[in-house]
């Protein structure tokens, strides 16, 4: 059996730093960022994140904050010894997405099926849309 080092490349320009000053890599935190698409369902906006392997009941908290839908969790690894390769990123991560400042906790509704967080904001898109306003012109 041979020792193989791993080696990681510096993404940050402290990493850059301490790579060039004492001669070697920075470990790199793993990140766990969840891939997410927003669409508009006619008045409301869905969105979506990717979570498979996650136990949302436990570990994924969605909630409203100072005008943010904020949607945070971990995917913990439950299989670590014996692993030879793994391409599935753990840890914990944080998306929070914009909304208007008069969505309520009401307004929000979550589910989960097949590994995607559905995450509905009713009325997001309510009056958006544009008004003509009429031109009078005195004769």
């Amino acid at each position: 059996m041979t020792n193989t080092a791993v080696r990681t490349r510096p993404t940050s320009p402290v990493d850059f730093w301490l790579r060039d000053f004492f001669g070697t890599p920075a470990p790199v935190a793993a990140e766990f960022n969840p891939a997410a698409e927003v669409v508009r369902d006619g008045d409301d906006a869905v969105v979506r994140l990717e979570l498979p392997g996650v136990d949302v009941e436990q570990d994924v908290t969605v909630e409203l904050d100072r005008g943010q839908l904020v949607i945070r969790g971990e995917r913990r690894d439950e299989h670590s010894e014996g692993r030879t390769l793994s391409e599935v990123h753990y840890g914990t991560f944080r998306r929070s997405f914009k909304v208007p400042a008069q969505v309520s906790g009401e307004a929000v509704s979550a589910s989960y099926d097949a590994g995607v967080l559905t995450v509905r904001v009713a009325g997001v898109y309510a009056g958006t849309e544009p008004q003509r306003i009429a031109i009078t012109t005195k004769a």
